[in-house]
């Protein structure tokens, strides 16, 4: 099971670390465009479910409307570390084998990377990580409920992915580590994505390129 977590677009509430330069209209325009560049990687990876677990409650529709061939479920905890461990044991105890989960401030990572997740679940992995330049994660999968491995460690910190291996030692968990991409959260990371998109090809990221494009015309 592929599952991405997700939050429904808002003006002053999503991506407020790119405003300014962004306005709070333009920050949640441009997430917009990840999380359909984030859908487009997901429909790559082969022989696997998908899904979007979702934030606020009321989004249902809005989640309904943008991904009709994906399983929706709404996020469940009272922090990042909770929900995410409450989306994989779910995923799990409804009986498949293997549950990934990814972000959706990535739009070009590649979809390589999430074939290379299930491939190294398919092995002797207990879990696999896909490391983050800021020291956090764009993806954890797993084959059995980890409970501790999400809820012990503090999330939204320089030091996510050295925790999280120190913990699975501890517990005596084999990882694998996926190549190292980065998310958008910052403005140097938005520049970063542009100075990429330049070289990728066309249909890399196709809606975050639109969108890109017309706010250069339009400045």
């Amino acid at each position: 099971m592929l599952l991405v977590v997700a939050k429904r677009p808002a003006a002053g509430q999503t991506k407020t670390r790119l405003c300014p330069p962004l306005s709070g209209e333009a920050a949640a325009a441009l997430y917009a465009c990840f999380l359909r560049d984030t859908l487009d990687v997901m429909r790559q990876v082969p022989n696997v479910e998908r899904g979007i677990v979702y934030l606020p409650e009321a989004a249902l529709d809005y989640f309904s409307a943008l991904a009709p061939d994906m399983q929706l479920s709404l996020q469940q905890g009272a922090d990042l570390g909770e929900r995410l461990d409450h989306l994989l044991t779910a995923a799990l105890e409804a009986g498949v084998s293997q549950a990934v989960v990814m972000d959706s401030d990535s739009p070009t990572l590649p979809a390589d990377y999430l074939v290379q997740a299930f491939d190294a679940l398919d092995g002797p992995s207990d879990v696999v990580l896909g490391p983050c330049e800021d020291g956090g994660y764009y993806l954890i999968g797993l084959k059995q409920p980890q409970p501790r491995l999400l809820r012990d460690v503090q999330m939204s910190t320089p030091n996510v992915v050295r925790d999280t291996l120190a913990l699975a030692e501890q517990l005596g968990l084999k990882v694998a580590l996926l190549p190292t991409w980065y998310d958008v959260d910052t403005v140097a990371e938005l520049a970063r994505l542009r100075a990429e998109l330049r070289d990728a090809p066309l249909h890399t990221a196709r809606h975050t390129r639109a969108f890109l494009t017309q706010e250069d015309n339009a400045a």
